[in-house]
């Protein structure tokens, strides 16, 4: 499935209605597509484009300038371990080789059972608790070999739930009035769902 679903479709229309230019819901656009597909694959983001008045080729260049967005199919989940200047000095080097060996890929890659991928990624804007590392872009801060290997075991159970399967970026989508939804100038109490965002 890569097109949006009915329910998607509906909510697309809705985030483009709060903008005041439809090509201003890209990112916005391309998360729920993510959400949906687990990566943005070929034909949903010619679905965006059309969506909201712009080339497929301006929908790549978005998509490819953020890291977050995959054209590919990750892992379930996906694991960004930091090798910024910080997290490199306090032995994300080392994190990163035990994160190989442990998941027996290297990192760009996903295992086999297509749980985990690995990359090392730049600076994940958390220099003062290094070394960090996210997965599915949920932190985890000062880790240590032996806290890796408790998240991925845990993880491999089912026992963290907190974090979601890759793609499931926000988890509450922000409310808005559904008469300033529509365009109308005095909003009313009924609300409708749109995208919040990174949450």
């Amino acid at each position: 499935m890569s097109r949006f679903i009915d329910e998607n479709l509906r909510l697309a229309r809705e985030i483009i209605a709060r903008y005041p230019k439809p090509r201003s819901a890209m990112i916005p656009l391309l998360h729920l597509a993510q959400e949906q597909n687990g990566y943005v694959p070929q034909d949903a983001m010619e679905e965006v484009a059309e969506l909201v008045g712009v080339s497929s080729a301006e929908v790549l260049g978005t998509l490819s300038f953020y890291e977050m967005f995959k054209q590919i199919q990750p892992g379930r989940y996906q694991v960004n371990i930091c090798h910024g200047i910080s997290c490199f000095l306090c032995g994300a080097g080392e994190l990163l080789s035990h994160a190989e060996e442990k998941l027996g890929i290297k990192s760009g890659g996903t295992t086999p059972d297509g749980m985990f991928s690995l990359e090392a990624v730049e600076c994940i804007a958390a220099c003062t608790e290094a070394p960090a590392l996210q997965v599915n872009y949920r932190y985890s801060h000062r880790s240590t070999s032996e806290g890796f290997d408790e998240l991925v075991d845990a993880l491999a159970a089912g026992d963290r739930t907190d974090i979601p399967e890759h793609g499931i970026l926000a988890t509450v989508r922000q409310r808005i009035p559904s008469e300033r939804a529509a365009g109308a100038s005095s909003p009313d109490v009924s609300e409708v769902p749109v995208w919040l965002g990174e949450g």
